[in-house]
This record gives C-alpha cells, structure tokens and sequence, in this order.
C-alpha cells in the first residue's frame, strides 16, 4: 500500500480580488503577515498594502494573528483590498459565485 505524505495541516485559502482568484496553500498556523508576503509576490503590491478580509465574517484578518486563531479554514473565501493612492482601502469587490444561481431561481428553481 503507497501512501503520499499530505502535511497533517496543510490547506488552501481562496484569496479573491475583482474576478481573479488565488489559491494560496498555507497553514493554520501561519499569521496573515505569512499569507500577504506569499500574495506580494503573486500580485507585486508589498504587504503594507494589503488588507485581508475573511468573507464569512467580514472580518478584517490581524497580520499578527494566526489564521486558525481567526477561524480561517480549508478552503475558506478571503477577500483581498489593496490601499490606493489617497491611502484609502478600496471596497472589497469580489464577484460571488452566488450570482450564477439567481437566474435559476427566477422559475422557482424547477430546474
């Protein structure tokens, strides 16, 4: 019997910003400050410019906290707004997935 080695711990975030997605593989342990130096070089912006926002709860994620003490799980959805000129955070602008089914729902859902 072959087994592969998973780390025990390992899992994926879904960082998303407009309508691009980025599955960043990370740990529980980490602190958000991990996860934005591993986004910084995904989208070149340095991590003083990054806000992170944890879509269940709306919460803004604490760079020092780690993301299993801010209740980040495996696959969860985290919104990513970046700082503008006039040093403003933009809005979280995320396309949900949830807008595919209204069209569903318009015919009661008999589908």
């Amino acid at each position: 019997m072959t087994s592969h080695f998973v780390p025990e711990q390992a899992m994926y975030i879904r960082v998303k910003r407009n309508k691009t997605t980025y599955f960043v593989q990370c740990d529980p342990t980490e602190k958000t400050l991990e996860i934005k130096q591993k986004l910084s070089t995904l989208i070149d912006q340095p991590v003083n410019d990054q806000r992170l926002i944890l879509v269940a709860t709306g919460e803004v994620l604490g760079d020092s906290k780690t993301l299993a003490e801010q209740k980040v799980e495996n696959d969860a959805i985290v919104a990513l707004t970046l700082r503008k000129d006039d040093n403003e955070f933009e809005q979280v602008n995320i396309v949900r997935s949830d807008d595919f089914y209204q069209a569903r729902d318009a015919d009661g859902g008999n589908w």
